[in-house]
């Protein structure tokens, strides 16, 4: 195998299906993901973006970074927004017309259209007579991408023949494979009560294109010469044909076997099982068989597994397998002919020496493609169209900009901000107007000042803040802890820290502050540097045990869900913090007292909206109305006896049985108040929160 050169590339994203979806891009792109990891090890990272065709999605591993529902179309806009923002060096798509949204799956040219990196588009299908639409998304796909990798060599012609795409333009990978050991089947079959058996196997999703029938008919001239020839047919029906039909499909394979007296000689296994059974299944066999009905197939995993493995094929004429079968590594036979299937199949039985010679050239011929040099196959190629991309770079389409702002609300007055902001970040505290140098710095305060600059971007969409926000960024950036993962707290006006990390509270507000950014900055820039910071400051929070903290961790979570709704990780990690936190009012919580803690502090509005917000998104209908019932109270027993609001003050607080504090109230209480009963009257319609 060659050695792969010093390569720049540091992360590569992949879109496709992946496991525990059950279908075979989805095992496609997980293994492909596994070996691109593997080879890069320390020096890069992989990660995914998995399209989701059903509205509660799946329980990915955490390499799924994004999830992207297949019929939205936005979500292909934000999805090529977070490939950017996490600084890929290059996105790999996996494509096949059914598993993108649109007409045959035309959405994922939005994707590519709004992507910044070099795209590669693996191709699982390529069609000889392409209806219109087709044909277009194929060439459209042409001039956005730097290569086609394709898996068999007819591919190759058919883009050049039908599709008019330059053979410069298209690579061959071929189709990855485990590296298994070349044993004898007979070490296999006592796992699956097979020994004695002369074991025909057939492996995927089951569906009527794949002509079990035929296989299952085939069976009762095979079992009568061999009588013990044993058929098994693993895996688990489509989700797809499921959804629609049931198990019908599988019911009248069953009823077809039992009505030709094969019960013996047929079983069928309804599992889609992981990667390390089903080697061990295909070890097992003696002869793997693909009956599959349609000539216009120029991929087929399990026929890649089945050859790589050292298996004796019988296989009908679809393209992949006339390529992948050459020169003896395998026997075709016409399709939909079960006595041509049955010949095939007793003639290799009755041949040992024949059928261990085909073993030995199907083994020897995919050494080649195994995971490894497969994984080593594409980051050469990414290597490669870097190095185009350095020498002719491609010009970058404007950003766009959404036009119009409020014209009602007054333009924004940032003299106080500016006043407040020197080249370290914003201080502090002020005399009045005038900044007091005395206190420094606080990494919460940046965290404040960077929601304002996002706020300010999402309403007027100008660099009026930029600057500003830069600075802000910079205080973070220099703040973290790459250890820890944490800020520190404070800096003096010199530069000097002068506090150790951030306590929990100081934390989360900083992140609020990032996330915010991440979310609504017009700056792809700021954005993109925005998102790394969230990532590296993220996981602190899961060590958080104030509520206050947990809840500003949550708000911020919510605006960066916002824009990249797809982010696994910031999903999981909104709901570990949104369950802690509505656990903590399980102890505390009464009529009397509808809270979390024994007192009132600051901010207390807040726990309340990040419960409404996570109960509505998540969604949680017990912790959204223990969210309700909270802000209702906090409404209630902060207002005075004439009836107008009077906060609770920061000087003594209002602990369980005691009088509340009236003085030393501030804006941040107001605040959180407003913005807990905005969102409150955006879950409930109700006008008494506006």
């Amino acid at each position: 195998m060659p050695v792969i050169p010093s390569l720049s590339l540091k992360r590569v994203a992949i879109v496709g299906n992946h496991l525990p979806r059950q279908c075979g891009i989805a095992t496609f792109t997980t293994d492909l993901a596994d070996a691109l990891d593997a080879e890069l090890g320390e020096r890069g990272k992989v990660f995914v973006l998995a399209m989701d065709d059903t509205p509660e999605g799946y329980r990915y591993p955490e390499r799924v970074r994004f999830q992207l529902r297949d019929r939205v179309l936005s979500d292909y806009v934000v999805a090529a927004d977070f490939i950017s923002a996490n600084q890929a060096n290059a996105a790999i798509i996996q494509h096949e017309y059914g598993i993108y949204g649109g007409p045959h799956g035309a959405h994922v040219l939005r994707l590519m259209r709004e992507l910044r990196v070099p795209i590669l588009v693996t191709l699982h299908t390529v069609l000889k007579h392409p209806s219109p639409e087709q044909r277009q998304i194929i060439e459209q796909m042409a001039r956005m991408v730097s290569r086609f990798v394709v898996i068999s060599r007819r591919a190759e012609d058919l883009l050049a023949e039908v599709y008019g795409v330059p053979r410069s333009q298209v690579a061959f990978i071929p189709h990855g494979i485990p590296d298994v050991p070349f044993v004898d089947p007979n070490f296999y079959k006592d796992q699956f009560k097979a020994e004695g058996r002369r074991v025909i196997l057939t492996f995927g999703l089951l569906s009527p294109n794949k002509g079990i029938e035929f296989m299952i008919e085939a069976m009762s001239t095979v079992a009568r010469r061999h009588p013990d020839a044993l058929y098994i047919v693993l895996g688990a029906t489509h989700p797809h044909l499921k959804r629609q039909q049931g198990e019908a499909y599988r019911t009248s394979l069953q009823r077809r076997v039992a009505d030709l007296g094969l019960t013996e000689h047929v079983r069928f296994r309804n599992r889609f099982v992981a990667t390390e059974e089903l080697c061990a299944y295909i070890g097992a066999a003696d002869i793997y068989v693909t009956p599959y009905l349609g000539e216009e197939q120029i991929s087929s995993g399990t026929l890649a597994y089945a050859v790589g493995a050292g298996k004796a094929v019988v296989s009908t004429p679809y393209w992949y397998a006339q390529e992948l079968l050459d020169e003896g590594r395998g026997l075709l036979v016409p399709f939909r002919d079960p006595a041509a299937l049955a010949e095939a199949v007793n003639h290799l039985l009755d041949n040992d020496l024949e059928r261990h010679q085909m073993r030995k050239r199907a083994y020897t011929y995919c050494r080649e493609m195994i995971w490894k040099q497969v994984a080593r196959d594409y980051l050469m190629l990414i290597q490669t169209v870097l190095e185009e991309r350095q020498r002719e770079p491609r010009p970058l389409a404007p950003a766009r900009r959404r036009v119009g702002r409020a014209e009602e609300l007054p333009e924004p007055d940032l003299r106080h901000l500016r006043a407040m902001t020197d080249g370290t970040g914003i201080l502090q505290h002020c005399l009045y107007t005038t900044p007091d140098r005395r206190h420094g710095y606080a990494v919460e305060d940046q965290g404040h000042a960077l929601i304002v600059c996002a706020l300010h971007d999402q309403l007027c969409q100008s660099a009026e803040v930029d600057a500003l926000a830069c600075t802000y960024m910079a205080f973070l950036l220099h703040a973290l802890d790459r250890e820890t993962g944490r800020f520190r707290g404070r800096a003096d006006y010199f530069g000097g820290w002068d506090s150790g990390p951030a306590a929990d509270d100081e934390h989360s507000r900083a992140l609020w502050g990032l996330c915010a950014m991440a979310a609504h900055a017009a700056n792809p820039s700021l954005r993109a540097a925005s998102v790394q910071l969230v990532l590296e400051a993220m996981p602190a929070a899961e060590s958080y045990a104030s509520a206050r903290a947990m809840a500003c961790a949550l708000l911020g979570l919510h605006s960066y869900l916002e824009r990249y709704g797809g982010d696994a990780a910031v999903r999981r990690l909104r709901l570990v913090l949104a369950e802690r936190l509505y656990g903590m009012f399980r102890g505390q919580a009464d009529d009397e007292w509808q809270w979390c803690e024994p007192a009132l502090g600051v901010a207390n509005a807040a726990i309340a909206h990040a419960l409404i917000l996570a109960g509505t998104w998540i969604p949680h209908g017990d912790m959204r109305d223990q969210g309700m019932r909270s802000l209702e109270w906090l409404c209630r027993v902060q207002k005075s006896e004439r009836g107008h609001f009077s906060l609770v003050g920061t000087h003594g607080g209002y602990r369980r049985g005691q009088s509340r504090a009236l003085f030393d109230q501030t804006p941040l209480e107001a605040m959180h108040l407003c913005l807990a009963c905005a969102e409150a009257f955006r879950a409930t319609n109700d006008d008494r929160w506006l």
